[in-house]
């Protein structure tokens, strides 16, 4: 009788012992499955978004103001700079003296050439101020933005006063500011010349010690200063040349 009884019982205990260790095997591969998952995600690439023509870049409300080409990244091929200009009729007044002027600020977006298209490398909506400011005594000042020898110029001539230009350079993600230059002229004689190179950390003031100097008859005393910090500025981060302050440098 104890034979017959657990000859009945025995597949019961197979079949029990069986379905639980595929339950046992079930939570194993979902455990696992679930690790490797947090584990190896998937890698995302990064899409670099080309278009074809420079205008394609322009953000809603822009018009191009200006457009010039050069190498700068030193690829061999013609990269774009776009001098852009908002178009904001309450930015547009009328003066007493010149009617009506357009004071809608003016940004910049320089472009990369990639095969038959064009990719962003850098942008700055509104660092310029309008052509139509007011110059005070003078007019103000004219500029000019190009590229050279695989650099930017951003350069401000400031007619019988002098200039300024600011020298950048293609980094890891933008133009970062490497030099500076400015003259400050009484017509053609130079009153004094300021140089800085933010890659070695060093400024060079020059002042004309002749005074009465015609062009050419300076007399020039050097001095030289090491900058506070070698960080150096990007392009995308300055809000406006008109007001940008070297002298935390």
């Amino acid at each position: 009788m104890l034979n017959f009884k657990w000859l009945f019982l025995l597949p019961l205990l197979l079949m029990y012992g069986c379905s639980k260790e595929e339950k046992k095997q079930e939570v194993k591969e979902e455990i696992s499955a679930t690790t490797s998952e947090i584990s190896a995600p998937e890698k995302s690439e990064s899409v670099i978004d080309v278009k074809k023509e420079p205008a394609d870049f322009v953000p809603e409300g822009y018009k191009i103001f200006e457009k010039s080409f050069g190498d700068l990244n030193k690829d061999g091929a013609e990269d774009c700079i776009l001098i852009i200009k908002k178009a904001d009729p309450a930015h547009i007044i009328t003066d007493e003296s010149r009617g009506k002027l357009d004071r809608n600020r003016r940004g910049i977006i320089i472009l990369f050439k990639k095969g038959q298209g064009y990719e962003l490398a850098s942008k700055n909506a509104s660092c310029f101020s309008s052509e139509n400011e007011d110059g005070g005594v003078y007019y103000a000042p004219e500029l000019d933005v190009y590229a050279e020898k695989g650099k930017l110029y951003i350069h401000y001539a400031h007619g019988r006063y002098g200039y300024c230009t600011y020298t950048f350079r293609w980094g890891k993600s933008d133009f970062e500011l490497i030099g500076y230059d400015e003259s400050s002229n009484t017509g053609p004689t130079v009153n004094s010349t300021t140089s800085i190179n933010f890659l070695t950390g060093k400024q060079l003031d020059r002042t004309n010690v002749n005074e009465g100097a015609e062009s050419g008859d300076e007399v020039f005393e050097d001095t030289w200063k090491k900058l506070k910090t070698t960080k150096l500025m990007t392009l995308s981060e300055i809000k406006d040349f008109d007001e940008l302050d070297l002298s935390v440098y």
